[in-house]
């Protein structure tokens, strides 16, 4: 931006902005536009906005009277239309004004929303590539009006001149770039006509590309989108949509979902992936808006959940950006995003009520994302929870099939809780589902509202061990001496020992511990640390009973019973401290670096014993 001449603009005068064009073209190409490729669709928009204009003065027209023919040959690129055209007094308004779009003109403004672009910036996009714009105009609108041609530089000025009707016998407009020699990547004839197939596939007037070798124009959208064709049977068209979408996004569907909301315009269809992919990674999707591609990766069109699917759809009254790349954020695009989310509802309850096949499917690569959605759609809940697998005593399966053998199902807060007991509590007869996951506790929790006959509780420790049996009193008074010394050596871990028998007999031992219990001997433990100061007072304040962990040894097991049998106080205490770093082990939890070390020194020591026994 320049200032003006102060001798020009006495003080206190209004002043206009100056604009440095150049300055503002190097401003466009790297924060307004992701690529120079988008000159060719500003341009295509530009011409389907005349012919849209144009076919508004004449609404009886065929629908082929009126179209768009691109050509270029390497050295030239031009766009020429069928359009409402321009008058010279137009030209200086419009082209010469940044900023200001035809579009918004008083005598078409009730017609705004029939028109892709709203902003008056999309022609600056040419200067990405070539240093000058030729553009060429008659308008429809004045019929006796001369021809005008408009030529604008890149240094901010440009020329007008009126020219004889002659030389331009039709109404409408040409615009004509001769690339830079930087720009031949977006210039070249495969290039423009690949762009113009990119964006312009779905526009629904007609548009040809010329290379000038072939000697005739080929068609860069030769049918209509895939859903606005006729078909002779449903599915010949769910196979020709299924076909699109794998053209599109290059897998093959597992369904196509149909998308039609009349009330703005939109049409389409969602892609179901075939495979699960992470939680909460949000593909992109494509939009057009009547007709032109907007974008590739439009995250904002589906909610969050709905990241099993992605879509291709034609809208009218959606608005882009001023980059015309994304959606603007409005009351329209949350009013599009709810409904679709609708339809994907819809689509996910006639699977299960008309096609189990496809949901089990579904449900197999996806559950995931149906389980975030039952959490908050009762509907969906009711419908599918008890098809959801979860991972259970009784492996992977359903909550349906889980209920039918266990009346009283128990669920555990993590994953490494459910490993430490899944085993015993399977051969205990218990039903216990793995809640650890996301989503899963919650939903468990909400089993009784689909199944009034089966409980839930939270599983607690002292429910694992209440099905553990108890020793005889003979057995239990030998292993006093041995349970002392483990208990003196695991006391650094706050943990108690105690004699059981349980199955599997394989098991030696059974570490009953929560993270919850383990993060309250933490905060204890640092209370008494910090005690008298600042921090001991807050900690002290939280301090509840730290419970204890419990290594429980299984009689059952021949490892255990020669264990307590050993008379060595020293062997006794290494032998007490592997079977805790071996449970530990088992319960697949992190481990502190103190029970690291133990396990390390436990079999060391063992070792070392069996090999002095050896020689």
């Amino acid at each position: 931006m320049t200032l003006p001449d102060t001798a020009a603009n006495p003080a206190g005068a209004d002043r206009t902005f100056q604009v440095d064009l150049r300055g503002l073209v190097d401003l466009l190409s790297h924060h307004l536009y992701s690529s120079p490729r988008v000159y060719l669709r500003e341009l295509l928009q530009n011409a389907v906005d005349a012919l849209t204009a144009r076919r508004g003065l004449a609404p009886d027209a065929p629908a082929d009277a009126f179209g768009i023919r691109l050509y270029a040959d390497g050295s030239v690129v031009r766009v020429e239309d069928d359009g409402v055209g321009l008058t010279e007094a137009d030209v200086h308004s419009f082209l010469a004004t940044i900023g200001r779009s035809s579009k918004r003109a008083e005598r078409i403004a009730e017609q705004r929303g029939d028109f892709i672009g709203q902003f008056g910036i999309g022609l600056l996009s040419c200067f990405l590539v070539a240093d000058e714009i030729h553009v060429l105009s008659r308008s429809a609108r004045t019929p006796d009006a001369p021809a005008v041609e408009w030529r604008g530089r890149g240094d901010g000025s440009y020329t007008v001149r009126a020219l004889p009707a002659s030389a331009r016998p039709r109404p409408g407009t040409t615009v004509t770039l001769t690339p830079r020699a930087d720009a031949g990547e977006w210039t070249r004839p495969a290039q423009v006509h690949a762009l113009a197939r990119h964006f312009g596939s779905l526009l629904r007037h007609p548009v040809t590309f010329d290379d000038g070798t072939v000697g005739q124009d080929v068609a860069v959208n030769p049918e209509p989108a895939p859903w606005a064709r006729t078909y002779p049977t449903p599915g010949s068209r769910s196979r020709a949509l299924a076909a699109y979408g794998q053209g599109v996004f290059g897998f093959t569907p597992l369904d196509t979902i149909e998308l039609d909301l009349p009330a703005v315009g939109l049409k389409g269809i969602a892609c179901v992936l075939p495979e699960a992919v992470p939680a909460g990674r949000r593909h992109g999707h494509r939009v057009h808006v009547k007709g032109m591609l907007l974008s590739e990766q439009a995250e904002e069109l589906l909610p969050e959940w709905a990241f099993f699917v992605r879509c291709v759809i034609d809208a009218e009254s959606l608005r882009p950006t001023a980059s015309r790349e994304s959606l603007y954020e409005d009351d329209t695009l949350a009013a599009v995003r709810d409904a679709l989310a609708d339809r994907l509802r819809d689509w996910i309850a006639r699977a299960a009520a008309s096609d189990p096949d496809l949901l089990g499917r579904f449900l197999q690569a996806h559950h995931l994302a149906v389980k975030s959605l039952a959490v908050h759609d009762d509907e969906i809940l009711r419908m599918l929870l008890p098809w959801l697998p979860f991972e259970t005593t009784d492996g992977h399966t359903t909550l349906d099939e889980f209920a039918r053998t266990h009346r009283t199902v128990l669920v555990t807060s993590s994953v490494e809780e459910f490993r430490q007991v899944a085993a015993i509590a399977s051969a205990a007869g218990l039903g216990v589902v793995n809640g650890g996951y996301t989503y899963d506790r919650e939903l468990v929790h909400r089993l009784p509202e689909i199944r009034p006959e089966v409980s839930v509780a939270d599983l607690d420790p002292a429910t694992l061990t209440a099905h553990l049996d108890p020793v005889d009193r003979e057995t239990e008074l030998a292993a006093v001496a041995y349970l002392a010394l483990a208990r003196d050596a695991l006391a650094v871990f706050d943990c108690d020992v105690a004699l059981r028998t349980f199955q599997p007999a394989s098991a030696p031992a059974l570490l009953v511990d929560s993270r919850e219990a383990r993060h309250e001997r933490t905060r204890s433990q640092l209370a008494r640390e910090q005690e008298g100061g600042v921090w001991g007072d807050i900690l002290g304040a939280l301090r509840q009973e730290a419970p204890r962990a419990q290594l429980i040894l299984n009689q059952l097991n021949p490892l255990v019973r020669a264990a307590v049998a050993i008379e060595e106080p020293e062997l006794a205490r290494t032998s007490a401290e592997a079977l805790y770093g071996q449970a530990a082990l088992l319960s697949r939890r992190p481990l502190r670096a103190a029970e690291s070390s133990l396990i390390n020194r436990s079999f060391l020591d063992l070792l070392a014993h069996a090999l002095r026994k050896d020689s």
